[in-house]
């Protein structure tokens, strides 16, 4: 049955407001699809943040216009099946190629991604790249990980440090660097305070030989008391 203008200016202005804030959208067809299948489609689309719609050609690219996804629905042919939305694309493309693999019954037509027209190999290829939550994932982790590499390597100085110096307090090590060092000074200071003492003495014997000189030529006192002293002695007769 023919829908009549009204319809179609409505069907038209349905679509157009669903399209309006869409940025990818893939097109395909089918034959044969039970009513079973097409409902498990649309829920594969759904869960991947997506809408779909089997469209009239001329509806669609009617609908299309001014929207990002207006040149994937210029100039269609055959049965027409529109996916669409303003998400992730690669989720999009993911959930309809995994389905159809399983489903013969659905193939692509195009697609068109921020405006850009893509054709089948391309749509199964953004299929295999990464999501945006992965990407996004894998961006934080980046980021975080040089500042999460410096904190451990901090963390791990700080304990390698305390660890060092606790094992060395509870060796003994430094003092037993410092007895070393001590022992090292000790003969020094003896050897100085020897040479000291040494020279002391040594001025010392100067000063007595000074003082215990006396002038050549000088007379040489008398001690008229031992000399006759002793002269008596000579002359005095032995006792018998």
């Amino acid at each position: 049955m023919a829908l009549s203008k009204s319809k179609k200016n409505e069907k038209v202005k349905q679509l157009a407001s669903e399209l309006e804030h869409s940025t990818s959208a893939i097109i395909g067809t089918f034959t044969g699809l039970t009513a079973a299948k097409d409902f498990d489609l649309r829920k594969t689309i759904r869960a991947a943040g997506g809408s779909y719609h089997v469209v009239k050609n001329k509806l669609a690219a009617k609908s299309a216009q001014g929207t990002k996804v207006e040149k994937a629905l210029q100039g269609l042919k055959g049965v027409s099946s529109v996916a669409y939305t303003s998400g992730d694309p690669v989720a999009l493309a993911k959930a309809l190629s995994t389905w159809v693999k399983d489903n013969a019954e659905f193939t692509f037509k195009l697609g068109i991604v921020d405006g850009k027209v893509i054709n089948v190999q391309e749509i199964q290829s953004l299929a295999t790249l990464p999501g945006k939550e992965e990407l996004f994932s894998k961006l934080l982790f980046l980021i975080n990980s040089p500042a999460t590499r410096l904190a451990t390597v901090i963390n791990a100085t700080g304990r390698n440090l305390a660890v060092v110096v606790n094992q060395a307090v509870e060796q003994n090590k430094f003092e037993a660097g410092a007895a070393p060092a001590a022992k090292a000074e000790a003969p020094k200071a003896e050897a100085a305070a020897e040479a000291k003492a040494e020279a002391t003495e040594a001025a010392a014997h100067v000063e007595e030989s000074k003082a215990g000189e006396q002038p050549s030529g000088a007379a040489q006192p008398e001690n008229s008391t031992g000399s006759q002293g002793g002269a008596a002695a000579d002359e005095a007769p032995a006792e018998g």
